[in-house]
């Protein structure tokens, strides 16, 4: 079914022209920008509302996306090229979905409470782990309480209403507390994660910056004592796996079939755009509190 997607090109033309003119600023005068050879048809902003239109489409895969369902927008889009030629437009929008997200992010409401959480993104099967050579240098292999997988890692900060915070990609045996200081680096209040988190010099260094990280403890840890409010915000920790199965669910965040790195990085961009851009996100309700 068609939908209007007016709004969607409006936002995306927007901010196209404002990054680029902020791009154009960070230049040397005397720098000499490479200009290509061939000059696409359609736009920047073009390209970009169609990557984020299949996030929004019903389509499951992007080559149907492009020759079965995007026929109907001929009208919005006259100048479209072929599906070959638009799968090599495709990372020239990495900077701008980049900065895009990061814009996004920053926008985001602090509210002072903060979950956090990493999952995997498999990049093959594991049957063909040893033949895999698209992301050679660039995945790793880690384990995840599923098992062993190649890929990378995606690492989420969300607030209770599910807006994304702050977000990070790395190779699959990176350690989940590793970059916490990095996305954290912005927030004060409470930062709740799981047992994988458990560390205490992290825990004193978050603590240091008014950020107080709560987790579970491990059987081999004593009891400590904990707040009623802290107590139950991190039994509501169950928000940022719901968010990470809307991703991969809905939005086919991870698939194992990627035939270039670059393209895979605009697909798991433009995800999380496009799960931002939502009106509707998953969040916490907190009616457990008895009204006077």
């Amino acid at each position: 079914m068609k939908k209007n997607i007016t709004q969607l090109f409006t936002f995306v033309d927007d901010f196209f022209k404002c990054a680029d003119t902020l791009i154009q600023s960070q230049c040397l005068p005397d720098q000499k920008l490479r200009t290509p050879t061939r000059t696409p048809e359609l736009c920047m902003s073009e390209i970009m509302t169609i990557i984020l239109l299949f996030q929004h489409s019903p389509c499951k895969n992007f080559k149907y996306f492009y020759q079965g369902y995007l026929p109907l927008y001929r009208n919005e889009f006259p100048r479209l090229c072929s599906y070959n030629r638009f799968i090599e437009l495709k990372p020239r929008a990495l900077p701008y979905l980049t900065l895009l997200l990061y814009w996004i992010c920053e926008q985001e409401e602090k509210t002072g409470i903060s979950f956090i959480d990493a999952t995997s993104l498999a990049v093959c099967h594991n049957k063909r782990i040893y033949s895999h050579k698209v992301f050679k240098g660039i995945a790793q292999r880690g384990k995840t309480t599923k098992g062993w997988f190649l890929g990378l890692k995606l690492h989420l900060v969300i607030n209770e209403k599910g807006e994304i915070q702050a977000t990070k990609l790395t190779p699959g045996n990176v350690d989940d507390r590793v970059p916490v200081p990095e996305l954290t680096k912005k927030l004060i209040g409470l930062l709740i994660g799981d047992k994988g988190y458990v560390k205490q010099e992290l825990f004193e260094e978050l603590y240091h910056r008014n950020l107080k990280l709560i987790t579970g403890i491990r059987k081999n840890m004593k009891n400590k004592l904990m707040s009623w409010k802290e107590k139950v915000l991190l039994r509501k920790r169950s928000l940022i796996e719901t968010v990470f199965d809307y991703l991969k669910n809905k939005f086919q965040l991870e698939h194992t079939r990627h035939r270039s790195p670059w393209n895979a990085i605009v697909h798991i961009l433009s995800t999380l755009i496009a799960y931002s851009l939502k009106s509707h996100k998953p969040k916490i309700k907190f009616n457990h509190l008895i009204p006077n």
